[in-house]
């Protein structure tokens, strides 16, 4: 695969050849992809936004579950580009016929695909689609496993506002149990030299999440005045099959956040959320819309870490 040519006039590459999850990416992957994505920032703020770098790639976005930032994201920064994109609908698609994973994405790729973004409901299937396709895969979320672009826009993100990822303190607030969006954040924080804490009720923090090298803390209050950056969870419901806690109005009282709780605290953190947000539930909206948020820096952020992933893989050369 085909390097960037970076400022100092090396080529450099990712020692991977898919985007599958954090865990597989080296501290000098994570540094080429954040410093390849503020090339990418500087465009996408130019009155012309687009870019001929994968003006001969082909990419089809394959969701098998419902998206909308995400998507947006990826399809936003595939045209900033100019790649050639395919949509897949699962909902629409042969696949609620009976169609395999396999037969599906062998199909598409017959129409001479060279990458393919998707999204699956089920833990691991980006991974079992890399070793049965011969076409770059990048994960966009699979189950209760891992999103790593996510993770890395959010690691970007408190980068650009901090200056550093090494010390800085960061607390992973909500359903941890549920998120793929935590377990992909410790990963790549915690290879980039952060602090990290998750917070929560005890019913929605894994047993084996300590392992991971994380702390624990079940007092909000504690871990707010513990942190730099609070990253705040939506609560899955929709991947709960019983009941976590009594009840949202309960949750709100122990681990919802408001502009009230953050004036309170003896320093000013940052405030993030993946999306979407359940205003009111996780977050007030006079929390999330506050001068705490960098929430739409995030989205920002996503497009330009998402065109440098896809480029880099793609193995192009500036």
């Amino acid at each position: 695969m085909a390097g960037i040519t970076r400022k100092r006039g090396m080529k450099e590459q990712l020692s991977v050849k898919h985007l599958l999850g954090i865990k597989d990416l080296t501290v000098s992957d994570i540094q080429l992809i954040f410093d390849t994505a503020s090339n990418f920032k500087d465009v996408i703020n130019r009155p012309i936004k687009k870019v001929p770098s994968l003006r001969d790639i082909t990419i089809a976005n394959l969701f098998f579950e419902n998206s909308t930032r995400t998507r947006l994201s990826f399809e936003l920064a595939e045209k900033r580009l100019s790649a050639d994109i395919i949509n897949f609908s699962a909902s629409s698609s042969s696949v609620s016929k009976g169609e395999t994973l396999i037969d599906t994405v062998n199909n598409i790729l017959a129409m001479k695909v060279d990458m393919v973004v998707m999204r699956h409901p089920k833990p691991g299937a980006a991974i079992f689609l890399s070793k049965h396709v011969d076409c770059k895969i990048i994960n966009a979320g699979d189950g209760t496993h891992e999103h790593p672009t996510q993770a890395l826009l959010d690691a970007f993100s408190i980068r650009e506002r901090t200056g550093t990822l090494k010390g800085v303190k960061v607390v992973i607030i909500g359903d941890i149990m549920h998120s793929r969006v935590a377990l992909s954040n410790i990963f790549c924080l915690k290879k980039m030299g952060a602090e990290v804490m998750v917070c929560g009720p005890v019913t929605l923090i894994p047993k084996y999440i300590s392992e991971l090298g994380v702390k624990v803390e079940n007092d909000l209050s504690k871990a707010l005045n513990w942190c730099d950056v609070a990253n705040v969870l939506r609560i899955q419901l929709e991947r709960q099959d019983i009941r976590y806690f009594p009840s949202l109005r309960e949750y709100v009282m122990m681990y919802g956040i408001n502009k009230r709780i953050l004036d309170k605290l003896k320093k000013k953190i940052i405030l993030m959320h993946p999306g979407p947000i359940n205003r009111g539930v996780e977050l007030s909206s006079d929390a999330a819309d506050s001068g705490h948020s960098i929430i739409l820096q995030q989205v920002e952020n996503g497009v330009a870490v998402r065109m440098a992933v896809m480029y880099l893989l793609a193995g192009r050369i500036n």
